[in-house]
C-alpha cells in the first residue's frame, strides 16, 4: 500500500511540476505577447511620427512655392501696369498731337465739330437736370 502511496504521491507531485511549468510559461507567453505588443505600438508611433513630419515638409514646400508664385504675379502684375501706363501715355501723345495737326489743317471744320459737340453735350445735361 505504501508503493501504491508513493507512486499517487509521485504522480501529483509530476502533475503539480507540469501545471508549475505550464503556468510558467504562459507567464513568459504573456510577458512575450506584452513584448510584441510594445513594439507593435512604438512601430506605429514612429510611422505615425514620420507621416506627421512628412506632411509637415509637403505643406512647407507648397507655402514656398505659394509664396514664390504670389511674388511672380506681383512682378507681372507691376510689369503690365508699367506697360499699360507707357502705352496709354505714348497713344495719348499721338492722339493730342494728330488732333492738334487735324485742328492746325482744317480750322473751320474743327470748330464747327466743336460747337456741335458742345451743344450736344449741352442738351445732355439740360435734358437730365
Amino acid at each position: 500500500m505504501a508503493d501504491m502511496k508513493d507512486k499517487v504521491k509521485s504522480g501529483i507531485d509530476h502533475a503539480a511540476e507540469q501545471a508549475k511549468k505550464a503556468t510558467d510559461q504562459a507567464g513568459n507567453g504573456a510577458q512575450a505577447g506584452q513584448g510584441a505588443a510594445h513594439n507593435v505600438v512604438d512601430a506605429v508611433r514612429d510611422r505615425a511620427q514620420s507621416v506627421a513630419s512628412t506632411a509637415a515638409d509637403y505643406a512647407g514646400k507648397a507655402q514656398e512655392k505659394a509664396g514664390e508664385w504670389a511674388h511672380d504675379a506681383r512682378d507681372g502684375m507691376r510689369q503690365a501696369g508699367e506697360w499699360a501706363s507707357h502705352m496709354y501715355e505714348d497713344n495719348l501723345k499721338d492722339i493730342g498731337k494728330d488732333v492738334t495737326d487735324m485742328v492746325r489743317r482744317y480750322p473751320i471744320p474743327a470748330l464747327l465739330v466743336g460747337f456741335g459737340v458742345g451743344l450736344l453735350l449741352g442738351r445732355a445735361a439740360n435734358s437730365r437736370a
